[in-house]
């Protein structure tokens, strides 16, 4: 299911820039407020709680002016300081959690006769709604003590079956939602918004020596959504026209930060694949990923380069090392064919065996080829250990002959524990074995292993012959392929290349050193974890 929905996705996803795609998602995450304010009923809710706070405002004030008025308290009687406590009253209405009643119904038809104080109440209090009423286009309805209309075209009759009127007249104020009856749409929008077809309907007690005397009824229908952002469109538009300006400088900061050393970098990797090398310019605005993906570039394009001339001047040598028995071995089949039934019996077999050592020399270079090549790609095993001191000991029994041997020598008391290295055993044999073999070829008649276990992560072990030692004109080159002084005794200049591709690989190296006499390589191998053996010398 999973993958064909990807599937489905990735056919139809376009494909698109960089700056594109930073910029769309820039101006949604952008516009994600302005949605939500919209979907959410965030801004919304506000206007509809302004509008509540405003009706319980009037109906406060206008409860508070008709108590005075009933009670005919003289203004002088007031006293100058107030010193009643203040504290903020909540909005009792939400958009999202409360209720929306049905539509106020008509007045009920009653029985009972206005309370006839309650009516000279509303008589005196009708300038104060007039004028209230003009400046803030809310509906005000007086009631007397048993919910009857003192004032409007249905004064006389009953409103004591709503809900809010009850509450009111028990000595609480309410707020409630009705639906608005006389709500016509006249945008093709104003459906997203709910507030457009509600009404606020607010009851507060009239309250004299606490007792109800009256009741207030105020209604109003809040600010629509729209009305409510014409009204602030210039802050509005400010706003909008100030984030755009920012997701546009941001988008232009990010392009220079990241879309365009990208590009620079994806030119300077099309023209590496064309066989140019061309440096790749930062930006001046940097990113820490971005420059370390640069620097892994640099040491990509470094790495080819590397290996590109190493293969250029290996398949040259290799071309030079097979041509002269090549050239030889051919000139000895001519002269064979040409002249090899008048030819000397001594002279045949001397041709003869001139193409025989060829041949074998021929496949002395294919073999070491091999092992070179394998050497070079080798990857290293994660958890590889090889017991060092076992191995050198297997090495000296095994070179150890009439002419040359070989000495084991600990840099550490007698008995000490020696780590194992992080080395395949059979890649650790071949490269002693080599070094070992290469000193025998150069005429020492004794190798010394020293094994040092050092303080870091390393195991270092020192070999030094009593040989002629290495000439400082061929120091230098000793571990170039197919470089050997010893080409006449059938060395393929192979031996020590194959070593430090081994050690390489394992994360290893091999260096030469300068002695007195004869010659000191250095072979450092990281140890492996958890792997100690005890010797003993």
């Amino acid at each position: 299911m999973i993958p064909r929905l990807k599937g489905l996705v990735g056919r139809f996803w376009p494909v698109l820039r960089l700056r594109t795609f930073l910029l769309g998602t820039l101006l949604f995450v952008a516009a994600l407020p302005g949605l939500g304010a919209i979907f959410l009923r965030v801004y919304e809710n506000a206007l509809v709680r302004r509008t509540e706070a405003e009706l319980v405002a009037q109906g406060a004030a206008l409860a508070a002016s008709a108590a005075i008025v009933a009670r005919g308290i003289p203004m002088q009687a007031v006293p100058l300081e107030d010193t009643q406590r203040y504290h903020e009253r909540k909005t009792e209405v939400d958009l999202r959690s409360s209720p929306t009643l049905p539509p106020r119904p008509r007045a009920a038809i009653t029985n009972r006769l206005p309370d006839p104080a309650a009516l000279v109440l509303a008589r005196q209090m009708m300038p104060a709604f007039r004028e209230t009423k003009v400046t803030t286009l809310a509906a005000i309805l007086m009631l007397d003590r048993h919910g009857v209309l003192l004032n409007g075209q249905a004064g006389g009759r009953s409103f004591a079956m709503l809900p809010e009127v009850r509450i009111a007249l028990g000595g609480s104020a309410v707020t409630v939602l009705r639906k608005n009856e006389g709500y016509v749409r006249r945008y093709p929008l104003e459906w997203l918004s709910r507030a457009a077809q509600i009404r606020l309907h607010h009851a507060r007690p009239i309250m004299v020596d606490g007792k109800v005397v009256g009741v207030l009824l105020l209604s109003r229908s809040p600010r629509a959504l729209f009305l409510g952002i014409y009204e602030d469109r210039g802050k509005i538009a400010l706003g909008g026209v100030v984030i755009l300006g920012l997701l546009f400088a941001l988008t232009s900061v990010l392009s220079r930060a990241i879309v365009r050393p990208v590009e620079r970098l994806s030119q300077a990797t099309r023209e590496l694949a064309s066989g140019r090398r061309v440096a790749a310019r930062q930006s001046s605005l940097q990113v820490v990923e971005i420059r370390a993906l640069f620097h892994d570039f640099e040491q990509m394009a470094d790495s080819i380069e590397k290996r590109s001339r190493y293969l250029r001047d290996f398949a040259a040598s290799v071309s030079h090392e097979f041509k002269t028995p090549l050239a030889a071995m051919s000139g000895a089949i001519e002269l064979l064919q040409d002249h090899g039934g008048d030819m000397a019996l001594a002279d045949r077999e001397r041709f003869l065996a001139n193409m025989a050592a060829d041949a074998r020399r021929l496949s002395r270079l294919v073999g070491r080829l091999m092992e070179l090549a394998r050497a070079d790609v080798l990857v290293r095993e994660p958890d590889a250990s090889a017991p060092v001191h076992g191995i050198l000991a297997s090495m000296a029994d095994a070179m150890t002959r009439d002419r040359f041997r070989v000495n084991l020598l600990l840099s550490e008391p007698s008995s000490t524990l020696v780590p194992a290295v992080a080395m395949d055993p059979g890649a650790l044999e071949a490269v002693l074995t080599t070094l070992a073999e290469n000193a025998r070829q150069a005429g020492a008649s004794r190798l010394e292993v020293t094994l040092t276990v050092q303080d870091d992560d390393w195991v270092r072990l020192d070999l030094v012959d009593d040989g002629p030692g290495i000439p400082e004109a061929d120091r230098e080159r000793v571990f170039d392929p197919f470089f050997t002084s010893k080409r006449e005794e059938g060395g393929t200049g192979l031996g020590l290349a194959i070593a430090r591709s081994l050690l390489d690989a394992y994360g290893g190296v091999l260096e030469l050193l300068r002695s007195p006499q004869g010659a000191h390589f250095r072979v450092l191998c990281p140890k492996a974890e958890d792997h100690t053996v005890r010797v003993a010398e």
